[in-house]
């Protein structure tokens, strides 16, 4: 079997994702990990579109790649215009590319309703569009977009748009669900007949088939299951974007495209050691784009592997496929259990092996058991162990006397003061003691949270320079734990936290929001702290991406 070329599109179609955004120098950045991933192509953006896209490829040109062959992306020419004259198309050939994707429209609604333009003036726009970009020594690749709603609107008009591509010189034909409608079935009904078309127009010119690609939209959640449909009925490259980011509901992704396609079916994507890396690809990508990473994305999320049923963790530890589908480690990714009032002995031992902590005192697993009854008890209370590991590490550390404080709270104060039409204003001071040495701090924030998360920040800065320099709140959750009390009920707190390898959650309960934040926030940083001395201590392990 071919094996799979991978274009992505992160940097071009990802952005058009609401809240995405990148530079043009985080592009750079991202085109080279994904580059040294080992993709095949990486879309770079639309040049001539806007200065941030024209400064990219201007940075690019001095910029060699491995592996990957860098495209710049735009449409073909507009009515009336002879291509050799067209603004768009004189930008995508001059942008310095070894290769170039244009779009086209296969759909005739768009043509004659959208365009305004008859039929035959939109398969020479097509033709004369990709006959310019080849003659000029690119590759050409081809999106033709709106494909499929175009074959179910008029088979025969769609086929003569791609078939105008080939004519002008495209080398490959991608077959676009732009408006992420369609359903595999009809994915795997249409692609053989394109197929069939190139193979009977390559016949008659005595050529070889041009190779087929997808690039499906996820507005019926089908993007994945659209593109592996697509690779079974023949198409040999995959478009998408690293976690799905796209327009609307995004586009295929490709951190699940690519282990299906190469772990459960056999056919080749990327490097062994590139796709036991794809976690880590997805966590920079999310990082870069400023998005919190999708814990249930599947394969590279951080409960893509979870366990918490304590029937499900005592199973998967004597035969993992019980509960598995797959090794995780495949690409990257890691077992976790996760210890809730729905724990059982197994679960709390699996995670203390996790830990490098040993619970066999005695031999008869009393001290694990003790943990599973104190655990409960604190579910009870209001405590959500599973949503928050950080904490519960914690608390495993303090019950077997293994957690020795970072720095002990002496008090804290909170003030909060509006203004008329003004936001509130919020300070929070500190007293902290880190081995004997008191520190008193005072920060701004823009509440009281963020206040004393500064305050708290700011007195270790003395202390753990580099922790205070390197974490930093990623999301910050309350919750009512019963209701019926008003505004009397007890709250928690969730918070996540990140620095520029690990992502870790803690938690706190109480009556009070502001404690309650003040427990999870503290937990935070204790985290923090104790993973950055263990790493002190073992230099010789690697951190976990």
């Amino acid at each position: 079997m071919d094996p799979i070329l991978v274009y992505d599109t992160t940097l071009r179609d990802g952005t058009q994702a609401e809240d995405i955004s990148f530079s043009a120098e985080e592009k750079l950045r991202v085109a080279l990990r994904f580059d040294e991933a080992g993709f095949h192509y990486v879309e770079g953006g639309w040049p001539g579109a806007n200065p941030r896209d024209d400064r990219f490829f201007e940075l690019a040109r001095g910029v060699e790649f491995a592996n990957a062959r860098l495209v710049a992306f735009g449409s073909t020419r507009r009515p009336g215009v002879a291509a050799a004259e067209d603004k768009n198309l004189k930008a995508v050939a001059a942008a310095g590319t070894p290769a170039v994707t244009l779009f086209g429209k296969s759909w005739d609604l768009h043509a004659t309703e959208i365009f305004g333009v008859e039929l035959s003036e939109n398969l020479a726009m097509i033709a004369e569009s990709t006959a310019f970009l080849s003659g000029s020594g690119k590759e050409v690749l081809y999106d033709a977009e709106h494909f499929f709603d175009g074959y179910k609107a008029n088979p025969d008009y769609a086929l003569e748009t791609v078939l105008a591509a080939v004519e002008g010189g495209a080398g490959t034909v991608v077959l676009c669900d732009t408006n992420g409608g369609t359903l595999p079935q009809e994915v795997e009904r249409i692609v053989p007949r394109v197929m069939a078309a190139l193979e009977k127009h390559a016949a008659g010119r005595s050529a070889v088939r041009v190779p087929v690609g997808i690039h499906a939209h996820n507005d019926c959640g089908l993007a994945v299951a659209n593109t592996i449909a697509a690779v079974n009925a023949g198409c040999t490259m995959v478009q998408g974007t690293v976690n799905g980011y796209g327009e609307r509901c995004g586009n295929a992704d490709l951190t699940s495209v690519i282990p299906v396609l190469q772990v459960k079916m056999g056919r080749q994507c990327l490097p062994e050691a590139s796709l036991k890396r794809l976690r880590s690809l997805s966590r920079y990508v999310s990082e870069a784009a400023n998005m919190t990473p999708q814990s249930t994305r599947p394969f590279v999320g951080e409960s893509a592997f979870a366990h918490k049923g304590g029937v499900h963790v005592s199973a998967v530890r004597k035969v993992p496929r019980a509960y598995e589908h797959m090794d995780p480690e495949l690409v990257g990714n890691r077992r976790r259990v996760l210890v809730s009032d729905l724990s059982g002995k197994s679960n709390v031992e699996v995670k203390a092996q996790e830990l490098g902590i040993d619970l066999a005192n005695g031999g008869n697993g009393e001290t694990s058991r003790k943990l599973v009854t104190e655990v409960k008890k604190l579910e009870n209370a209001g405590y959500q162990f599973d949503a928050a590991e950080g904490s519960f590490e914690l608390l495993m550390k303090k019950r077997l006397g293994l957690f020795s404080p970072a720095f002990e709270l002496k008090s804290f104060l909170v003030t909060i003061r509006k203004e008329k039409d003004k936001p509130c204003f919020s300070e929070a001071t500190i007293k902290i003691c880190v081995n004997g040495q008191e520190r008193f701090t005072a920060a701004e924030g823009q509440g009281p949270v963020g206040a004393l998360d500064n305050a708290l920040r700011k007195a270790l800065r003395r202390f753990y320079p580099e922790a205070a320099r390197d974490m930093r709140l990623v999301d910050f959750k309350v919750r009512v734990i019963d209701g019926r009390e008003g505004t009397a009920a007890r709250v928690k707190v969730f918070i996540e936290s990140r620095d520029t390898e690990e992502i870790w959650k803690t938690i706190g309960v109480s009556e009070d929001i502001i404690e309650a934040s003040w427990q999870a926030l503290a937990d935070s940083f204790e985290w923090k702290l104790g993973r950055d001395k263990e790493k002190a201590a073992s230099p010789e392990k690697p951190a976990e991406a």
